[in-house]
C-alpha cells in the first residue's frame, strides 16, 4: 500500500533548481517584480479573479511569478473531473488559464480526477451528483486526458508567440489514491482537519439547507481534493491551484492542510464561470453544455455558438477566450462600431476558440458548413466529407443509392421517402418546394445531372420546404 505522503518538501523536484524565491529578502524580490506583472495582465482581461490568500503570506502571490520566470518557473494546476467523456466551454476558462502560465515560462499540470470523480464535487450544485460506476469513470477519464492533449497540442502548434514555454502535463489522481486503504487514509490525513471549517464552507452550508441535504461522499470531497494539492506540492513544487470561482473553498480545504503540515504558503486563482443568457452555469449539469469533443459537438456549431455571441459579451469573451493582445481586440471593436452588420468580433472570437479546440483543420471545415448552409455554396458542398455532411445536418437521414441511368427528380426524392407517393408529392416538385444542391428544381421528370444535381464528390444535397434536409451519396459514378 502507498502510504500517504507527509513529509517535509524539499524544493526543485519539478524544475530541478533550488528555489530561492522564499529566500530573498523582500527588498529584493519587490525589485523582481515588474510593474506590469503576469497576474495584472490577466486580471486585466478579466481571466483572473480571485486570489487567495491575498494577503498575509510570507511571501505575495505577484512576487511569485513575477520573478526572472526561467531561472525560478513555478508549478501551477488545475483539476478536471470526469464526470463526463468530454470537456466543454465550461472548462476552456480554466485552461486558458493555464495557457497563459505556461506561455510565461511556467509548469502547468492539468489533473484529471479518475478517483474524485466518483463522489462528486458539490461546489455550486443544488443536489448530489448521479453516481458513476468504475469503469464509466475510467472510460470518461481516459477520454478527458485524450482531450487535454489534444488542445495542449494545437495550442503548441498553432499559437507559439516565440517565447520560452513551460511544460504543460496531464496526471490522474487515481495514480495515487487507487492504492489507499481507507483507515490507514483516514488516520494519516483525517486528524489534520476540523469539522467546524470543513462545515462552514458556502458550498457546504447551501447543500447542508437544501431539501437533498449532503452525503458523506460529497463532503469527504474538499479533504481529497486538499490532498491532491498537497500531493501536487510534494511531488512537483506546486504551489498555486487554478479553478473556478465556485473551487473557492476547497481550494482554501487545501492551502490550510498544506500550511498546517508544512509551514509553507501555497495560493489559489480563481477564473470566472461561463453563464449562459438566462445565468445558468454552463455544463453538463445544467444541460447546456457546449462540448469540445467532435463526436458531440461538431466544429461547425462550436463555430456558431460563439459567432451568436451578443455584442454586449463579445469584447468580454475576446480578452478571455483568445490570446489577442488588448490592443488588437481594441482595434477589432472600433472597427465593430463602424460595421456591425460583419459581426466581425465573434467571426474572429468563433476562428481562435474552433482553432484552439479543433485545429486548423476543424476552423476549415467549420468555416465550409458555414458556408454551405448559411451562403447556399456549391464550391463548399463539392469538398465537403461525409463526416462533416453528417456533422452539419445532424437530423438529416443520409442514404446512398447506386445511379441508374435517366433517375429523375421525382425518383430520388422516392428514393429518398422526402415526398408523399402519388399526386401530392408530385405537386411539391411543381410547385417549388424541392430543391438540390441549393437549387430549386420544378420539374419532376428532369433527368439528374452530374455536376449539377449531383457534385463533383458524389452528393445530392435535397431539401423539402424550408428545413427538411436529405442526404444522397451516389455510388460508382
Amino acid at each position: 500500500m502507498a502510504a500517504p505522503i507527509l513529509r517535509s518538501f524539499s524544493w526543485g523536484r519539478w524544475s530541478g533548481t533550488l528555489n530561492l524565491s522564499v529566500l530573498l529578502p523582500l527588498g529584493l524580490r519587490k525589485a523582481h517584480s515588474g510593474a506590469q506583472g503576469l497576474l495584472a495582465a490577466q486580471k486585466a482581461r478579466g481571466l483572473f479573479k480571485d486570489f487567495f490568500p491575498e494577503t498575509g503570506t510570507k511571501i505575495e502571490l505577484p512576487e511569485l511569478f513575477d520573478r526572472g520566470t526561467a531561472s525560478f518557473p513555478q508549478t501551477i494546476y488545475c483539476g478536471f473531473d470526469p464526470t463526463a467523456d468530454s470537456l466543454h466551454v465550461g472548462h476552456l476558462l480554466a485552461l486558458l488559464g493555464l495557457f497563459h502560465l505556461q506561455r510565461a515560462g511556467h509548469n502547468v499540470i492539468a489533473l484529471v480526477g479518475g478517483a474524485t470523480a466518483r463522489l462528486g464535487d458539490p461546489s455550486g450544485r443544488t443536489k448530489e451528483r448521479e453516481a458513476l460506476e468504475t469503469e464509466r469513470v475510467r472510460a470518461n477519464a481516459r477520454a478527458l486526458r485524450l482531450g487535454l492533449e489534444a488542445l495542449a497540442a494545437n495550442h503548441q502548434q498553432l499559437f507559439t508567440d516565440g517565447r520560452s514555454w513551460g511544460s504543460f502535463t496531464v496526471l490522474d489522481n487515481s495514480a495515487w489514491y487507487q492504492k489507499q486503504r481507507l483507515v490507514d487514509f483516514l488516520a494519516a490525513v483525517g486528524g489534520h482537519f476540523r469539522m467546524g471549517t470543513l462545515l462552514s464552507r458556502q458550498s457546504v452550508q447551501l447543500r447542508l439547507k437544501s431539501p437533498e441535504g449532503m452525503s458523506l461522499a460529497e463532503f469527504f470531497y474538499q479533504v481529497l481534493q486538499a490532498y491532491d494539492f498537497y500531493y501536487l506540492f510534494q511531488r512537483y513544487g506546486c504551489r498555486v491551484q487554478l479553478g473556478g470561482s465556485d473551487q473557492l473553498g476547497n481550494i482554501m480545504s487545501g492551502y490550510e492542510f498544506i500550511n498546517k503540515l508544512t509551514g509553507e504558503d501555497v495560493f489559489g486563482i480563481t477564473v470566472p464561470l461561463i453563464t449562459s443568457t438566462t445565468g445558468a452555469k454552463l455544463g453538463k449539469s445544467a444541460g447546456n453544455a457546449v462540448w469540445l469533443n467532435r463526436d458531440k459537438t461538431s466544429p461547425f456549431e462550436l463555430y456558431q455558438f460563439f459567432v451568436r455571441q451578443p455584442d454586449d459579451s463579445v469584447e468580454r469573451y475576446l480578452k478571455l477566450f483568445t490570446f489577442l493582445p488588448l490592443p488588437e481586440i481594441d482595434h477589432i471593436m472600433q472597427l465593430h462600431v463602424k460595421e456591425p452588420e460583419r459581426r466581425g468580433p465573434q467571426k474572429r472570437l468563433a476562428a481562435e476558440v474552433t482553432k484552439l479546440v479543433h485545429g486548423r483543420e476543424g476552423l476549415d471545415s467549420a468555416k465550409r458548413c458555414t458556408q454551405a448552409l448559411y451562403h447556399s455554396s456549391i464550391d463548399a458542398l463539392e469538398v465537403m466529407s461525409d463526416q462533416e455532411l453528417k456533422e452539419l445536418f445532424k437530423e438529416a437521414p443520409f442514404s446512398e443509392f447506386f445511379l441508374d441511368p435517366g433517375t429523375s427528380v421525382l425518383d430520388t426524392c422516392r428514393k429518398a421517402n422526402a415526398i408523399p407517393d402519388g399526386p401530392r408529392g408530385y405537386r411539391m416538385i411543381t410547385e417549388g418546394g424541392v430543391s438540390i444542391n441549393h437549387q430549386q428544381v420544378t420539374n419532376p421528370e428532369s433527368v439528374l445531372i452530374v455536376g449539377q444535381h449531383i457534385l463533383k464528390n458524389g452528393l445530392s444535397l435535397l431539401k423539402i420546404g424550408k428545413r427538411n434536409f436529405y442526404i444522397i451519396k451516389w455510388l460508382q459514378l
